[in-house]
């Protein structure tokens, strides 16, 4: 049997079931459920407190990511794509590799863009990383 780990974003509140404690969830496409305390728990954490792995999660599906640590203010991160650059003669160059990718984790801040962000140990190692709005 193969095993499985999945990453996805819900809304979730906490809510009692024939005196259990659990949570009812809502999930992207509207479909509700229920889901017991200890369940929920091994599976779910708040966006406010994610770890690294599950920050690049969100971003692949579209969210921007920063660390609540971080000192500048609207600084975030986010997944880029289609990406091109100009060369030392002016042509604009868009490599499409389909071995290798054409994305990059983008740093946006107050100065502009810096393509190709690399998180630090620190970054990569921190657990406060959370959408940014």
């Amino acid at each position: 049997m193969k095993q499985y780990i999945g990453t996805k974003v819900i809304n979730a509140e906490p809510c009692m079931r024939a005196d259990e404690e659990g949570y009812k969830v809502i999930y992207s496409d509207g479909y509700e459920s229920w889901s017991p305390k200890c369940v929920f728990d091994a599976a779910y954490r708040p966006m406010s407190g994610m770890t690294f792995g599950q920050a690049i999660e969100a971003a692949k599906v579209g969210h921007k990511i920063k660390r609540s640590g971080w000192n500048g203010k609207n600084q975030y991160v986010e997944l880029a794509s289609c990406i091109s650059y100009k060369d030392p003669n002016g042509t604009i160059v868009n490599a499409q590799h389909d071995a290798i990718g054409n994305r990059a984790f983008a740093f946006c801040g107050t100065s502009g863009v810096q393509l190709g962000w690399s998180a630090s140990q620190a970054d990569m190692l921190a657990e406060d990383w959370e959408i940014a709005q």
